[in-house]
C-alpha cells in the first residue's frame, strides 16, 4: 500500500470512529430526553410563559408553599456546576449539591429506583441539551422554624427505601418494565398514593393495597389506579388505559387536573411498548375494595329528563347547562365529551375533582402539538354554590350512579381555595 493510500485508510477509519462516537453521544442524550419525558420533569420545573426547566412552579404543602427549582445547566442559578455524583445524590437521595435536603415534593423517593445508567443518561441530557437559563430560585413560604430542612434527613431514614428497582421473579419482562416506569420514572405514587401524617407515601410498590389507591391532591382527587370496578381501573382494558395515556381520552372519561401536564408533556411521547408495559403492570393491581357491586346503567333518569318535568333543582340545572354536551342519557359523546353515567370520577367517594372541574373548568389538552377542540367550561360565575352542589349531587346519583351528596359549604370552600387564574396550559419544548 502506498503512503497516500495508507493515509486515506487512516483518515477513513478515524472518520468512522469519530462518527460512531458522535452517534453514541447523540443516542445517549436522546435517551436522556426520553427518560426526562417519562419522568415528566418539565411539568414541575416550568411555568406557563417561562423557560423549560427554569423552575418557579408554586406547590402547596401542609406547611406552606414551595417553588420548584431551576434545573437548567446555568452555573450560577441552576445545576450547571453539578457533577454526575451531585446530580445522582439529588435525584435518588434528595440532597442538593450544597448539602441541603430537598423537600419530598421532588419525587426522589420514587427516583431512588432508577438505574445508574438512566441517571447518567438524564445527567447528559440536562448538561448537554437543555439551554441554560439564568433565573434565581424563589424561597419557600414555609415559616421558621418549620422551614428547617435537617429533619428531612431523619424523614428519609424512616420513610425511604433507597434500593434500585430489582426485577421481580415470576413476572414477565413487560410487567417488570411497567413496574419500573410506574414506580420509578413515572412516580405515579407521588400523586395517586395516600399519604401519612408525616406526608409520606404509605407505600411505594404493589406489596401494599394502599399503593396507587387514590388520594386528595391540590383540590383534586387523584383517582384510584387499582382494579376497583367503580372508582378504579376495573372496567378498563389494557387498550383503554394505553389510549388514555396516549391521548388523554377514552370511552370512560377525559384527563383533568395536574394529569393534563402528563398528557401534554410526557406519556404520549413514550413508545407503544412502554405504554403497554405500564398498562400491564397497572392492570395487575388488585382492587382495594373487591366486593363492591358493579355499576349498572339505569335509564330512569333519562326518562325523567325527556319528560320535561325535572324532579329537583339539580336536574333542572342539568337540562339548562349540561345536557347539550353530556346529553339526557348521560353518555356524552365519547371520547371527547365524556360520559357521566358510570364515570369513575363521579363514582369516587371523594367529590373534589367533580366540584373543582364544574367550578373552574378544565385546561386544554395538547397532544404532541395538537390541541383538543373541546373543554369543560367554568361555572363559578354562572352558578351559585348551592346550584353547583345541586347539579353535582344530581349527576352523582343519576343513571345508576350511587355516590354521596355534595353541600353548598363544600363548594364554597373550593371556590375560595381554587384560583381560576391558574388555569393555564404548560406545554414546553424540552430543548
Amino acid at each position: 500500500m502506498t503512503r497516500q493510500g495508507g493515509f486515506c485508510l487512516f483518515f477513513v477509519t478515524l472518520t468512522i470512529i469519530f462518527g460512531a462516537m458522535v452517534g453514541a453521544a447523540r443516542a445517549a442524550t436522546d435517551r436522556g430526553e426520553y427518560l426526562a419525558r417519562a419522568g415528566d420533569c418539565v411539568a414541575c420545573h416550568s411555568v406557563a410563559g417561562g423557560k423549560a426547566f427554569a423552575g418557579g412552579l408554586k406547590m402547596g404543602t401542609p406547611l406552606g408553599n414551595i417553588y420548584s427549582t431551576n434545573i437548567t445547566p446555568d452555573k450560577e442559578t441552576g445545576i450547571g456546576s453539578y457533577t454526575l455524583a451531585d446530580f445522582d445524590n439529588a435525584i435518588r437521595r434528595g440532597v442538593a449539591r450544597d448539602g441541603h435536603q430537598l423537600y419530598p415534593a421532588m419525587p426522589y423517593p420514587s427516583y431512588a429506583k432508577l438505574t445508574d445508567e438512566d441517571v447518567s443518561a438524564l445527567y447528559d441530557f440536562f448538561m448537554k441539551e437543555v439551554p441554560p437559563v439564568h433565573q434565581e430560585n424563589r424561597p419557600s413560604e414555609i415559616p421558621w422554624p418549620l422551614n428547617m430542612r435537617w429533619p428531612l434527613a431523619l424523614w428519609n431514614v424512616v420513610f425511604m427505601d433507597h434500593a434500585v428497582y430489582e426485577p421481580k421473579s415470576g413476572e414477565s419482562a413487560d410487567w417488570n418494565r411497567g413496574a419500573y416506569l410506574v414506580q420509578g420514572l413515572g412516580h405515579c405514587g407521588a400523586c395517586h398514593t395516600p399519604r401519612g401524617l408525616a406526608w409520606n407515601e404509605k407505600a411505594y410498590d404493589e406489596s401494599s393495597d394502599a399503593y396507587l389507591g387514590g388520594t386528595m391532591l391540590d383540590f383534586w382527587s387523584a383517582p384510584n389506579l387499582r382494579g376497583d370496578v367503580n372508582a378504579g381501573l376495573g372496567r378498563w382494558s389494557k387498550a383503554d388505559l394505553v389510549r388514555f395515556l396516549k391521548t388523554g381520552h377514552n370511552h370512560d372519561g377525559a384527563v383533568f387536573g395536574s394529569m393534563i401536564d402528563v398528557i401534554n408533556n410526557s406519556s404520549p411521547y413514550l413508545s407503544d411498548a412502554d405504554l403497554d408495559a405500564m398498562a400491564t403492570y397497572l392492570k395487575s393491581l388488585p382492587a382495594t375494595s373487591p366486593n363492591q357491586p358493579v355499576w349498572a346503567y339505569d335509564d330512569a333518569t333519562t326518562k325523567m329528563l325527556r319528560d320535561g318535568h325535572p324532579m329537583d333543582r339539580g336536574a333542572a340545572i342539568y337540562l339548562g347547562q349540561c345536557v347539550s354536551c353530556h346529553v339526557d342519557t348521560g353518555m356524552g359523546f365519547a371520547p371527547f365529551l365524556p360520559p357521566l353515567a358510570g364515570n369513575p370520577t363521579l363514582l369516587d367517594n371523594d367529590p373534589s375533582s367533580l366540584i373543582n372541574i364544574v367550578l373552574n373548568g378544565s385546561n386544554q389538552i395538547v397532544v404532541k402539538g395538537t390541541p383538543d377542540a373541546y373543554r369543560m367550561p367554568e361555572f363559578r360565575i354562572n352558578l351559585s354554590d348551592q346550584e353547583i352542589a345541586d347539579v353535582v349531587t344530581f349527576i352523582r346519583q343519576a343513571w345508576g350512579n350511587h355516590a354521596s351528596a355534595v353541600t353548598a359549604d363544600q363548594v364554597a370552600q373550593f371556590r375560595k381555595a381554587t384560583d381560576p387564574s391558574s388555569d393555564q396550559v404548560v406545554i414546553l419544548k424540552m430543548r
